[in-house]
């Protein structure tokens, strides 16, 4: 046989054992590191989940940021600023994480703006009321704690030390937003039926948020043979809601679901059908609030252009001019 002939088994041979050392890593629970090897399908996962985390982070501003200048005192204003600014660092992790694996920051923006990749469907609902910036505060992110704890233990390391301070800050946005709720329940009636209001509006989007039901995720099955999950849609789902219900009921509002029940055979509640026809509309754009986010996002890039090229610019100029030592203010060394 000659050597033209012998090379593609050796390189299948080559192939064959990376790929065995990375499923025996999978396997024994070890991390994936970036410059470990890994099919091209987990890392075309990674990317893929990881933009759109980092996505939803940086839309999901926006539903509370525009309350940031009318909230009722000084003390909730400074508390949602730190709130939005949390999110924005979010962003930034995930984004950081994403580039590991080989993925332009900028090519992620542009896969967003232009519609080509997706973010969390929750982040498309109206917040008409201060009571919505407390609700989100106790549904979406109590939901996002659901989600993204078990992520603290995904097989890619970079993401899943990235999730270990989110999950801290998402875990004080959670009471944060639960605390201003309460706030507005020892209030006035018209506060209380605020809050009810809200509730109402935003419990089947955030049964959503986890995604379609496990017989019509396309991407589960791959996410969880990985370990880049560890649970599935339909197990985060009835975790929240059964760690919604007491809280609630603590609270003092009603949860909007004539089916929503404790089932003493299964140790966990029965809860109705969210209506995934809705879901399906918002992630292909057709949500109350797709358009407008959108377009803030867009103009927000646009608008930031500048930024962008001056910071190039800089770093250009600083790496012309190499390597210095330490100067002094008038600019000689030290």
């Amino acid at each position: 046989m000659t050597t033209t002939d012998s090379a593609p088994s050796a390189t299948g041979g080559a192939e064959q054992e990376l790929q065995e050392r990375f499923d025996s890593s999978i396997a024994k629970d070890r991390r994936i590191e970036p410059r470990d090897w890994m099919p091209d399908g987990y890392r075309k996962t990674l990317v893929r989940q990881i933009a759109q985390h980092a996505h939803s982070e940086i839309i999901g501003m926006q539903p509370e940021g525009v309350w940031i200048t009318r909230a009722p005192s000084l003390r909730r204003k400074a508390i949602l600023f730190a709130k939005v600014q949390d999110e924005a660092g979010h962003g930034l992790y995930l984004y950081s994480a994403a580039e590991t694996l080989g993925a332009e920051r900028t090519e992620l923006t542009e896969r967003l703006i232009t519609g080509r990749q997706k973010y969390s469907s929750i982040f498309n609902y109206p917040t008409p009321t201060f009571a919505d910036v407390g609700v989100i505060g106790w549904f979406v992110d109590g939901a996002a704690i659901c989600n993204q704890v078990p992520l603290c233990r995904s097989s890619y390391g970079p993401y899943a030390r990235a999730m270990v301070r989110i999950c801290k800050e998402e875990s004080f946005h959670q009471r944060q937003g639960y605390e201003l709720l309460m706030t507005m329940m020892r209030g006035t009636e018209a506060q209380r039926e605020m809050v009810q209001d809200a509730v109402n509006r935003w419990w089947w989007p955030s049964l959503m948020m986890f995604g379609p039901p496990d017989g019509d995720s396309p991407n589960s099955a791959a996410s969880m043979a990985w370990k880049i999950k560890r649970h599935t849609n339909d197990e985060l789902r009835s975790r929240f809601v059964d760690m919604t219900v007491p809280q609630a009921e603590r609270l003092g509002v009603t949860l909007p679901d004539p089916e929503l029940r404790w089932n003493p055979e299964r140790g966990r509640h029965d809860f109705g059908t969210p209506d995934w026809s809705e879901l399906q509309r918002v992630i292909k754009g057709d949500g109350p609030c797709n358009a407008e986010r959108m377009a803030c996002r867009r103009t927000a890039h646009e608008d930031g252009a500048w930024v962008r090229e001056a910071a190039t610019a800089h770093a250009a100029k600083q790496a012309a001019r190499g390597p210095r030592g330490p100067h002094t203010e008038e600019g000689t060394a030290a």
